[in-house]
């Protein structure tokens, strides 16, 4: 989908991305921001440094008349930026866009039944990443989980799927580190899987959204989102995942947790 803006627009969306975010910006974007109160001053500081990197790499752009200012810009940016602090903006490569709708959105899709048929059909949806396009948010989403703090975050869900996405499909295994075992990580992620499916069938109370037991790529997107909003809570119910993106991810948050 292109989106074409008047010239002025476009160039004042050229002049804010040379610009780091200001301390103005920055603060009054995070002040509420519960995910990030686990992290030192430095941290934040270099949080708030590569936002302002990826800002500039990437192109955050309304759809269906949403108007996109510097403020939901950062507030987006900081939020993709909290998985890759300690990995690196290289680790978002091969894309260019964030596209943000007001709300929920439909996707159109195709899928053969039992017979072979092939049916059209449409789907709402919250947030979508493409292999090698943009990821698409609604925007009344994004920002009620950054406020909200406590359970479910689209921006990270969606990010977590570009990072599984570098192996070429969304399959829970994104491109370990030379210090990782695909092995350790494909036995902890399988055994988690299958017992979070198995509760799920047995309509357990859960640690974290059901929605993880769709495939074996929505369970990594939805237990990082855990990782980084509920640690403490993934550490208690699947210690090894947590210790696998505790490697991936270079941080180890259910430690900061009191």
């Amino acid at each position: 989908m292109s989106i074409s803006y008047p010239i002025g627009d476009w160039w004042q969306r050229v002049v804010h991305r040379r610009r780091p975010v200001s301390a103005p910006l920055w603060q009054g974007v995070c002040r509420h921001l519960t995910l990030l109160s686990r992290y030192t001053p430095a941290e934040l500081q270099r949080l708030r440094a590569l936002t302002g990197r990826f800002l500039r790499q990437k192109d955050i752009q309304g759809a269906a008349g949403l108007e996109v200012n510097e403020a939901m810009r950062v507030l987006v940016a900081v939020q993709a930026c909290v998985p890759i602090l300690n990995l690196g903006l290289q680790w978002y490569r091969g894309w260019v866009s964030v596209l943000m709708y007001p709300d929920e959105f439909l996707v159109r899709e195709e899928y053969a039944d039992e017979a072979g048929v092939v049916h059209l059909g449409a789907d709402t949806r919250i947030g979508e990443s493409w292999s090698h396009g943009p990821v698409i948010l609604s925007w009344r989403h994004a920002k009620e989980h950054a406020l909200r703090g406590e359970w479910g975050n689209v921006v990270i869900h969606e990010f977590a799927h570009k990072l599984d996405l570098l192996n070429g499909a969304a399959n829970g295994m994104p491109p370990l580190h030379k210090d990782m075992s695909r092995s350790v990580w494909a036995r902890a992620f399988a055994l988690a899987y299958e017992d979070f499916c198995e509760r799920v069938d047995a309509g357990e109370a859960l640690p974290f959204d059901d929605y993880a037991a769709e495939a074996p790529g929505e369970f990594f997107a939805v237990v990082s989102e855990a990782f980084f909003l509920q640690p403490r809570s993934l550490l208690r119910f699947y210690p090894d995942v947590y210790a696998q993106l505790a490697l991936f991810y270079r941080q180890d948050l259910a430690q900061r947790d009191g």
